[in-house]
């Protein structure tokens, strides 16, 4: 009864589907067309879709949605995971609609080593070490990743039979640099994605039944780097049973493969069909990660090590302490000199490491329910880098922003951007606020030095990254705001009413261009509040506080009397935190 809506559609599913030939004018549909992205092919190439996917572009056009496939064997078998991405990049600089124009937006289905093909094209990781070049539009709107190896596999660790076998193999290089592109961590860019991870698996990779699908541990598969509830946990195989990883004894020969749809109503099928038609149906398939008894209590390693002056180390042998369980467990280390552990429960644990003479200890809280990369150094080591009003989905910053540097051993510290030092506003242990340069833009390097050492990080510049201050510094309560008429702080005992020009205090509106006496934000801003628009009248630097942005807008009439009406800003394709307005 849970997915009633896909009844209709195990009817519906036609003989010929509209899976779009290479190189072929795409159809124009409501919703945008979808890619499918194939994993590694253990077995060689050339691959068909229906040999990973199954009828999914059949289920889907049940749906009215076309289909399109991008083959992990469009390159050669030499090709780095890095190489696949550029080629897909073009691939999708090529689609255009019957009509001519280019296909602006797709949304992306991935089957495992496919979701790191993805996610190196939203990063523009390259073959380089350390090198990024993001694509300025992603120009993907939502993704279903299936049984990705986030963070490796065990099995490409024992296999090694190709360079993109060796970059999934877990603790690689590849991986680490690939989890923490962008301020320590991934988000994707921001596009909506969800994953699938299986439990199917017979425990043959050494790990407990349940906890992987013959190929990809849960803890490697989940999505909890980007955000709770966005991982489902299915009863599938990495792959169907019968084949390679039957004869290994991962899976059993009557498994199912998590990618291989068979009818409308597989659980991928599902998920699929739901999330990309934007309903909640999908969230009643399979199981929450949070509730599934592996992920809920436990979560995943990778560790890097660097040195003071932040040049890479190679780990030797790593440890992680649990002090509440009297707990102490070897990790494995890889052959890039990483170290990494699928299962280990969460809360704060111990980490130490030993690279050469070096004996490092950190401390680090592991949260349950995936992986988490984290790096081990003396001296200064950044955790994050948020705007300074509230910590904005998805990690990005904008020129001329206030923000907050957060981490550990900061103290006494410096801050610079490609060379440039920053003007600095607070210095602590744990927390550096500090002011971008009009400059910034795009992946931007951040470096906090001090006498103990120094540490750089990759954020990204965007035109444009609203947040708004609360009067609380929680980025969630009373907005920092003043009535025009009078000057005065908006507070409970002091609402808004209609009519009433209020002045919202934020930071990342980007850059400005003067007139008349003013700043103005060159990407004008909008605001709602109470869901209900509420007319700009001035977007721009507030007057003699370098950083700090203000917004005046007329609250609108119709509003219903709240002390704590929402107020969210709009940049572009950028939205502020939610802060809070007292409205009478």
């Amino acid at each position: 009864m849970r997915m009633r809506w896909l009844t209709g559609a195990l009817f519906a599913i036609s003989a010929s589907a509209q899976l779009i030939p290479s190189g072929t004018p795409v159809p124009i549909t409501t919703l945008p067309p979808v890619v499918f992205i194939n994993g590694y092919q253990f077995e060689g190439c050339p691959s068909t879709f229906s040999g990973t996917f199954g009828i999914a572009d059949q289920v889907l056009e049940s749906n009215g949605e076309v289909s399109l496939f991008f083959s992990t064997c469009s390159l050669p078998s030499t090709a780095t995971i890095e190489d696949l991405a550029g080629a897909f990049a073009t691939f999708l600089a090529g689609l255009q609609f019957t009509n001519g124009q280019p296909v602006q937006t797709v949304d992306v289905v991935t089957h495992s080593m496919g979701g790191l093909v993805l996610r190196c094209y939203l990063s523009g990781k390259q073959d380089a070490s350390g090198l990024f070049q993001p694509p300025a539009a992603p120009h993907v709107r939502k993704a279903v990743l299936l049984a990705s190896p986030n963070f490796g596999t065990p099995i490409a660790s024992l296999l090694g039979v190709s360079t993109q076998v060796d970059e999934m193999a877990s603790g690689s290089s590849f991986l680490f640099g690939l989890d923490t592109w962008n301020d320590g961590t991934d988000d994707l860019r921001g596009i909506d994605a969800v994953a699938e991870a299986g439990n199917a698996g017979t425990g043959g990779t050494g790990e407990p039944v349940g906890f992987d699908d013959g190929v990809v541990p849960l803890t490697s598969a989940s999505l909890r780097f980007y955000g709770s509830g966005r991982t489902r946990v299915v009863p599938y195989c990495h792959i169907p049973g019968g084949g390679i990883v039957t004869a290994f004894g991962l899976c059993p020969g009557d498994a199912k493969g998590i990618a291989n749809i068979d009818s409308a109503m597989h659980d991928s099928a599902q998920i699929i069909l739901s999330f990309l038609n934007g309903t909640d149906a999908w969230q009643s398939v399979g199981t929450a990660a949070e509730d599934d008894p592996f992920l809920s209590i436990d979560g995943g390693l990778i560790v890097a090590a660097r040195a003071a002056d932040d040049s890479s180390l190679t780990i030797d042998s790593a440890t992680a302490n649990y002090p509440l369980r009297s707990l102490s467990m070897q990790i494995s280390v890889s052959s890039d000199g990483n170290a990494y552990i699928d299962q280990f429960p969460a809360g704060a644990i111990g980490v130490n490491v030993t690279s050469g003479s070096l004996n490092m200890n950190s401390s680090v809280m592991l949260p349950a329910g995936g992986t988490e990369p984290y790096i081990v150094k003396p001296g200064p080591l950044v955790a994050r880098v948020f705007p300074a009003a509230a910590a904005n989905f998805p990690l990005e910053v904008a020129p001329r922003m206030l923000i907050s540097i957060y981490g550990s051993n900061l103290a006494s510290g410096t801050v610079s951007v490609s060379g440039l030092p920053l003007s600095l506003y607070y210095v602590s242990a744990t927390q550096i606020n500090a002011l971008l340069p009009d400059s910034a833009s795009g992946l931007t390097q951040i470096t906090v030095q001090n006498s103990s050492g120094q540490n750089t990080v990759n954020v990204y510049v965007g035109t444009a990254a609203p947040a708004i201050f609360t009067q609380d510094s929680s980025g969630t309560g009373p907005a920092s705001a003043l009535k025009s008429s009078d000057q005065s702080l908006v507070t409970a005992a002091n609402p808004l009413h209609a009519g009433d020009t209020v002045e919202l205090y934020a930071t990342g509106l980007g850059l400005t261009t003067p007139m008349n006496g003013l700043d103005y934000a060159v990407e004008q801003p909008t605001v709602t509040v109470g869901g209900v628009a509420c007319p700009v009248t001035f977007a721009g630097a507030a007057p003699n506080y370098a950083g700090l942005d203000q917004i005046n807008c007329t609250i609108p009439p119709g509003l219903a009397s709240s002390a704590s009406a929402p107020v969210v800003v709009t940049s572009g394709d950028r939205t502020s935190n939610t802060a809070m307005l007292a409205i009478e």
